[in-house]
């Protein structure tokens, strides 16, 4: 830690009080504390290490709202490709022109969802390691992500 001697502009007299201030340099301080290392990691990752804050910042923030407007975007096109075609299919069900077979759509469904209990159960173990790659990418570059976070939520509200 460094200390800087500030004097107020105008003031030359040595008997006036100097204004001392401590410049902490976050770093350093983050290395030395145990509680930082164990919630974020012994290393904070290659991208902090090359990359100030604020750069770190402005990337995630940029590729964070990308993300999010274009997810805006296709969600808003899907909903409503599938509510058209919903409507379009309740109309020519009410018209007449289709007949839906209630009975054998409910037997179609309980099918699915039988598959998709022995599918789910067999991929369990994937998506742990999925999930723990992906908490250890966000604990060694959480200024990046905090970012990404962030614009992406901007590009959802834009």
């Amino acid at each position: 830690m460094a200390t800087v001697d500030h004097r107020e502009a105008g003031q030359d007299d040595p008997e006036s009080e100097d204004e001392v201030y401590e410049v902490v340099d976050l770093t350093e301080y983050a290395r030395r504390h145990q509680w930082w290392s164990r919630v974020f990691g012994s290393n904070s990752g290659p991208i902090a290490e090359k990359y100030s804050v604020t750069t770190q910042l402005v990337m995630g923030g940029l590729t964070g709202w990308c993300a999010g407007y274009l997810f805006q975007r296709v969600g808003k096109i899907a909903a409503t490709a599938v509510g058209g075609g919903f409507l379009l299919l309740q109309i020519a069900n009410h018209s007449g022109y289709v007949q839906v077979d209630w009975k054998k759509v409910e037997k179609d469904v309980n099918k699915a969802k039988k598959r998709l209990k022995k599918k789910a159960n067999k991929a369990v173990p994937e998506i742990n390691t999925l999930i723990e790659e992906a908490t250890d990418f966000i604990k060694k570059n959480i200024v990046l992500s905090g970012g990404f976070v962030g614009g992406f939520l901007l590009g959802l509200a834009s």
